[in-house]
């Protein structure tokens, strides 16, 4: 579920001026005089190779939008899927040669559309068939690929069969066995560039996964793995590939670039450290980061202690984009020293998907549209998301009354007595479940993450301190300004999926007001709630074990938990009813203000 998007006109404002340096030097085989060397058998002295990236896959196999059953289309002309991508590789190994090129991915495969979950749950990987992730990336043949905190949401025994199904290595040298804290994956493998008439360039990459890991997918993974930090692991394996004999030191970070943490002080450990990393540890060469959901063409980072400059570069999501680093060495005394580097992002919106790709994967698609479209009941009205981060919609009270009702059947005799609220974000502005036929895709598409259901129990002065920091989202807009939904969200980098909104209390935020002091007139069933009231808190794993840095919930009192996934009890609720109505749960429970005056 966590991606923390790092300030994007930052980054791009800070690559601009090596733009138009890497358009030029990316992407160009091997020059005249290097290849006339080859060819006359005189022993090199340069030698050129590349290795292609991509990050936070999750799961996108084809040009396919299956919440919409269609071809994937957004305003910027974006295409998605590793099929395209892979043609974009072939063109490299073309140009190149096949001995001049690595590629590698940071992480976030297995987990994130509707062919991801269904082959984790509908037909599983771990009942024999092999994960078309898997069957892709060994067609592409990658080198290597980083551990992403999403490839733990379907528990570690899906991961290990991923694992088994892959012909290349799955690193995480911060993904220690809790008991013995000895990486539970292999930290880093070592390639060869093959140079005829000289020594062989070897390659180290290591591969650093997310410490978030540890509370986002706690159920899954405590008192079986532990997380530690990607600077504290990379001070240990860089020396170490250095002592092998590596030329080239390359890390696959699943981990942003601005060296913030979404989960504020919960972990001692940062969540975006791919920065701190290229600072603080001497003998990196370049940095393939993901995680954050962004374009980096190229970036650099100093070294401190050497004064070397690191090249960090982050292709996007979903194989909007590849990464290609270039570089460019020398051979000296017998070793080859890099000279040169650049980076860039190639765009695979302007090629063909990869036709062994569809011919080996066509029917695996097909599986899963069949599945999306299956219907599983009605709607009485149509429910939109469009304006569910500003007002109390009837299609996010749906989410509230399924994680209500939920709970509600599980708690024990002295917990039903207390009040019960629910808690949700809403995941998708896009979403939409229509008048008339309702489908699996319907309800997949707005509540696009794996998250399953706690009970949590917090006072009323906890519930309140809950609300203002999700309050936080808004920019403030003093009284008697017209308010602009366009520019009213996502204050403080507080993105979407962080913003919940509470059902079973009645509240209003009022955005003249400053951070910290915007929640007003919290009521429980017509009276005012008191700081020392018990509630029990329907919600997510994800928020319920520390995600996104919410105040109280993570160390509050259990009062239920489940392994089911909260889409799937949605999909069972319309199953149920048959009917879906908005009149069994529609309730306007919280509003905008300013200075009280309601804004819509």
């Amino acid at each position: 579920m966590p991606r923390s998007p790092m300030n994007r006109r930052e980054f791009v404002k800070k690559s601009a001026v090596t733009g138009a340096a890497v358009a030029v030097a990316g992407g160009v085989a091997a020059g005249p005089a290097q290849a006339a060397e080859e060819k006359s058998g005189h022993r090199p002295r340069t030698w050129s190779f590349s290795i292609l990236g991509t990050t936070d896959l999750h799961s996108h196999v084809f040009d396919w939008d299956y919440y919409k059953d269609a071809a994937y289309t957004d305003k910027a002309g974006n295409s998605v899927g590793v099929a395209r991508v892979a043609t974009l590789v072939r063109q490299q190994r073309e140009a190149k040669g096949e001995g001049r090129v690595l590629l590698v991915d940071a992480g976030d495969i297995i987990q994130g559309t509707s062919l991801a979950y269904y082959f984790a749950r509908v037909d599983p990987i771990t009942a024999g068939v092999k994960h078309p992730m898997a069957v892709a990336m060994n067609h592409m043949r990658y080198d290597a690929a980083a551990l992403g905190n999403h490839e733990f949401n379907y528990g570690i025994d899906v991961l290990r069969k991923f694992e088994s199904q892959c012909r290349f290595p799955l690193l995480g040298a911060n993904a220690l066995d809790a008991k013995t804290l000895r990486p539970a994956f292999p930290p880093y493998t070592v390639k060869r560039i093959r140079v005829p008439g000289a020594p062989d360039i070897k390659v180290g990459i290591l591969g650093l996964t997310n410490p978030g890991i540890a509370l986002w997918d706690k159920d899954n993974v405590s008192g079986r793995m532990v997380f530690p930090g990607l600077v504290e692991q990379a001070r240990k394996y860089v020396p170490r590939l250095r002592a092998l004999g590596c030329d080239v030191v390359f890390l696959t970070d699943h981990s942003g670039l601005d060296g913030s943490s979404s989960y504020g002080d919960e972990l001692p450990y940062v969540e975006n450290a791919s920065n701190l990393v290229a600072e603080q540890v001497p003998g990196i060469d370049a940095i393939l980061v993901g995680h954050t959901h962004v374009e980096v063409p190229s970036y650099t980072v100093k070294n401190e202690q050497t004064g070397q400059d690191v090249l960090l570069s982050e292709p996007y999501c979903w194989g909007y984009r590849l990464s290609v680093f270039d570089f460019e060495l020398e051979l000296h005394h017998g070793r080859w020293r890099v000279t040169g580097k650049t980076a860039q992002t190639l765009n695979p919106n302007t090629v063909e998907e990869d036709p062994e790709i569809k011919r080996l994967l066509e029917a695996d698609h097909e599986l899963v549209v069949k599945y999306v479209n299956t219907p599983v009941g009605t709607c009485t009205a149509d429910l939109s998301a469009a304006e569910s981060c500003w007002k109390d919609v009837p299609i996010m009270d749906f989410i509230h009354k399924v994680q209500m009702d939920t709970v509600k059947a599980g708690l024990s005799a002295a917990d039903a007595a207390l009040p019960l609220i629910s808690v949700a974000a809403p995941f998708s502005r896009t979403a939409d479940i229509p008048q008339g036929n309702v489908t699996i895709k319907d309800i997949a598409g707005l509540y696009i993450y794996d998250n399953t259901l706690y009970g949590k129990k917090l006072t009323g002065a906890q519930l309140k301190d809950y609300l203002e920091y999700a309050a936080k989202y808004y920019h403030q807009v003093p009284a008697g300004t017209k308010v602009d939904t366009a520019t009213l969200t996502n204050a403080n980098s507080f993105w979407d999926y962080m913003y919940d909104t509470a059902a079973g209390v009645d509240y209003e935020i009022d955005i003249a007001q400053a951070e910290g002091s915007r929640i007003k007139n919290l009521t429980y069933d017509g009276a005012p709630v008191a700081d020392d009231q018990v509630f029990v808190v329907a919600v997510n794993n994800y928020r319920a074990n520390g995600g996104s840095g919410y105040p109280h919930i993570a160390s509050a009192g259990i009062a239920y938990s489940s392994t089911n996934e909260i889409r799937q009890l949605m999909i069972d609720y319309v199953t149920a009813k048959k009917a879906l109505d908005p009149a069994d749960f529609a309730d306007v429970n919280w509003r905008l203000t300013q200075d009280g005056t309601p804004v819509f």
